[in-house]
């Protein structure tokens, strides 16, 4: 027999849980799905050992658990991670149920309700809160499934240590935030370490006394909204490259090439045991240069605008990577790869959630999370309407209007 509640929330990662605080708060009566058996399940079974976030800890305004210890601008290693999501559940009281995959979300107008159907029970809901985020399933390269078995293939939310892996050279292939970080994560254990270069930016992580999302956060630059991108296919680039691992530091290619790493274009086709290489390595590094030079103007810009004592800064100023050779092919056996790490980023699915208008790029259509089918929500999006709905510092927000909406018009 289905079962009835008010709201049904899916997801039980930061949205979710965020979600689930403000329901509680209104006393609206609700439960969290989540198909993981644990909180905090991305950051304990899908990042590596030596994890930690990328933004500084006062970025995290969990609402109710705003970040208020001795480190703010220190950065959150994995296992802190884990068990500050855990405390979030049990200190509130959060009604997760766990183990729960959703399988389907009919809306029946005859009922002015969902039907959720899961892989324990049906429910019926008046609202539904979709919180899944974007990062719901690894992209691989269909080229991929020609590359011989012999080779160890992982995605990077399946890499853990470099113990794990084979002996031999790995191939990392992303240089998103994932993808330089997990490379920096092989050079430390002595591995010989092949990348292949994308089109993502890089940023310093301190420039003129301060962290650099210390001025991103003072320029709104995780304000912007979709209608200031170059295009709608901007929402969903990579996170520029830069690490808070051992303390928070800088990455740069051109130092990855001065440490040996092997700095390749984009992989175009797979014929045997030889992968085929576009020969755009080098465009590829200088709009990674041209990203880092022209937020550290839009920085420089905001200080002198707004009369800041900021000491001046000159970035160091690296070019090896453009010394690479440019290389079109790589036979993986001469190169003694043996295994490949698929940091190509993540994918999402919307299609599923049949009352749901999707634009031309499967993102949903809607106003703040709110949608246009009465009782359908999302949160913890990136740009709902602004980039920081996305992230710790502003999925609060998100969710305490969705919420607010909800409880209106109960």
């Amino acid at each position: 027999m289905a079962e009835q509640i008010e709201t049904v929330v899916i997801g039980g990662g930061q949205a979710g849980l965020a979600t689930s605080y403000y329901l509680s708060r209104h006393n609206r009566e609700h439960i969290v799905l989540e198909q993981a058996a644990q909180a905090g399940n991305v950051w304990r079974n899908e990042r590596w050992d030596s994890f930690t976030f990328v933004t500084p800890n006062w970025m995290i305004r969990m609402p109710g658990a705003e970040y208020n210890g001795n480190a703010p601008d220190d950065f959150m290693p994995r296992d802190e991670i884990v068990r500050y999501f855990e405390q979030y559940v049990e200190r509130f009281h959060l009604p997760v149920r766990y183990n729960t995959c959703v399988l389907s979300i009919e809306r029946d107008e005859s009922t002015d309700s969902y039907c959720i159907e899961t892989n324990n029970g049906v429910f019926h809901a008046r609202n539904v809160v979709i919180a899944i985020g974007l990062f719901q399933k690894s992209k691989t390269p269909s080229s991929s499934s020609q590359i011989s078995r012999d080779i160890l293939q992982l995605s990077a939310s399946q890499y853990r240590n470099p113990d794990r892996l084979p002996p031999g050279a790995v191939l990392v292939v992303g240089s998103a935030q994932s993808g330089v970080q997990i490379v920096e994560d092989l050079l430390l254990s002595g591995r010989a370490v092949y990348l292949g270069v994308g089109k993502v930016g890089r940023v310093p992580r301190r420039y003129r006394g301060k962290d650099i999302v210390t001025w991103l956060y003072q320029i709104d630059f995780f304000n912007r909204v979709t209608e200031k991108l170059p295009s709608p296919q901007a929402r969903f680039a990579g996170n520029p490259q830069v690490s808070g691992a051992r303390g928070g530091h800088s990455i740069n290619l051109h130092q990855f090439a001065r440490d040996g790493v092997r700095l390749l274009g984009h992989i175009q086709a797979v014929d045997g045991d030889t992968i085929l290489l576009a020969p755009d390595l080098m465009e590829n590094l200088a709009r990674t240069d041209k990203f880092e030079t022209d937020l550290i103007k839009m920085i420089d810009d905001y200080i002198e605008k707004n009369g800041i004592a900021a000491p001046l800064e000159t970035l160091p100023v690296l070019r090896d990577g453009f010394e690479s050779p440019v290389l079109r092919e790589l036979n993986l056996r001469d190169a003694q790869i043996t295994s490949i790490i698929w940091a190509t980023g993540f994918g999402f699915d919307f299609s599923w959630i049949q009352s749901a208008a999707l634009d031309d790029d499967g993102f949903p259509i809607q106003q703040h999370g709110i949608t246009d089918q009465p009782g359908l929500y999302f949160v913890g999006l990136p740009w709902l309407p602004e980039q920081r709905t996305g992230l710790l510092l502003g999925v609060g927000e998100n969710a305490a209007h969705v919420v607010s909406h909800i409880a209106e018009n109960r």
